[in-house]
């Protein structure tokens, strides 16, 4: 057995590729990640949050806040996934409003 813990997230193959990162209280943020740790703590560059939508907190807009190099906190990340290779697509649980 090797000296290495081994980890559920290998993150090493996001490092210097565009992550999105969703935060506790519901917060997202993408960026170029640039290092972590064993407690997750993550170094976005070039970070940009999207906001989101006063009257549904839950929901995101389009309006974004560009916020450079920042650290995420590990015990604030929910989700880290790689931004390249996502595309979104409609809710198909989602019924017309026509029905």
């Amino acid at each position: 057995m090797s000296g290495r813990k081994e980890t559920v997230l290998d993150l090493a193959k996001f490092v210097d590729k565009g992550v999105q990162v969703k935060l506790t209280g519901g917060r997202q943020v993408t960026g170029t990640l640039k290092g972590y740790d064993q407690l997750l703590n993550l170094v976005l560059d070039e970070a940009v949050e999207y906001l989101r939508d006063p009257d549904d907190p839950l929901k995101t807009t389009d309006q974004t806040r560009r916020l450079g190099l920042i650290v995420c906190r590990g015990t604030a990340v929910m989700l880290v996934s790689p931004t390249d290779g996502t595309d979104e697509i409609a809710n198909p649980f989602m019924q017309p409003d026509g029905a």
